[in-house]
């Protein structure tokens, strides 16, 4: 089977997965495997327009440790035989205190192991050091390039394409990244998308989603200052008080795409 003709793509995963914040309406979001998936589709018709549409299934639910994505997604993604599925976790992991690395490596090497060994080709992506966009990612910065590392070594146990967005310095560019600094925007999806494009080898990909954008002024300190309180009001307050609570942002959140449908030729453009 050529790159250009995958038949089956599953995502699993948490917020990212799922698209947040790549909104197409309220409360509706699109994100990177959404926009991978577009790519793949297109890649399959130009190779293969006798084929039928690609079909895809994005299990994602925001919030997600690994061990509920291994719980509660692996399994029926491997009912649906992927021959290309995506998997990344750990966000929700890594931010939470007491996050120990070696579960969560063990649990991300089962699922990329079980969907290899039905036939996926499977990709997951390296987590950006977020220290620049939000200060109080630093104090998480060292668990989170060991993390990284880990990622990188699993994967290649596994056969598992690592796009590794964190050695690429416009990941830090806060302009990638929406209002609560933790998902990426519109922009930031569009170039994870094209990035996991052009390791699968997809026609018409390059480089061009690595580039930086032009620099720009920084903001005056009360600016700055105005940011980080209406931040700290509107999205780290709420996460902490959730938290505190045990609750997740993903309490009553169904997979927006839980079985395998085709990907239309009048799906949104990557």
């Amino acid at each position: 089977m050529t790159v250009s003709r995958f038949d089956r793509y599953v995502a699993i995963g948490d917020s990212s997965t799922e698209g947040l914040d790549d909104v197409i309406a309220p409360g509706r979001y699109r994100g990177w495997a959404d926009r991978l998936a577009t790519h793949v589709a297109r890649a399959r018709a130009l190779s293969h327009p006798e084929a039928g549409p690609l079909l895809y299934a994005n299990l994602a639910i925001r919030g997600r440790r690994t061990r509920e994505i291994r719980d509660e997604q692996l399994a029926p993604a491997l009912a649906m035989k992927p021959d290309l599925a995506t998997v990344f976790a750990g966000t929700n992991d890594v931010i939470r205190n007491g996050f120990q690395l070696a579960p969560v490596i063990r649990d991300l090497r089962a699922m990329q192991r079980a969907l290899r060994d039905v036939g996926a080709t499977v990709l997951t992506i390296t987590m950006p050091d977020l220290s620049d966009v939000m200060p109080f990612a630093r104090r998480a910065a060292p668990q989170l390039r060991a993390f990284n590392q880990a990622v990188r070594d699993v994967s290649r146990e596994t056969g598992t394409i690592v796009v590794d967005l964190a050695s690429h310095a416009f990941v830090t560019d806060p302009r990638f990244w929406g209002d609560d600094r933790l998902h990426a925007n519109t922009e930031g999806h569009r170039r994870i998308a094209a990035a996991l494009a052009q390791a699968l080898g997809l026609p018409h990909t390059d480089g061009r989603w690595a580039d930086p954008l032009p620099p720009q002024s920084p903001p005056s300190t009360v600016r700055r200052l105005a940011r980080e309180l209406r931040w700290t009001r509107d999205y780290f307050i709420p996460w902490a008080w959730r938290h505190a609570r045990g609750r997740s942002s993903g309490d009553g959140i169904t997979a927006k795409r839980p079985r395998l449908t085709p990907v239309l030729d009048n799906e949104a453009v990557p």
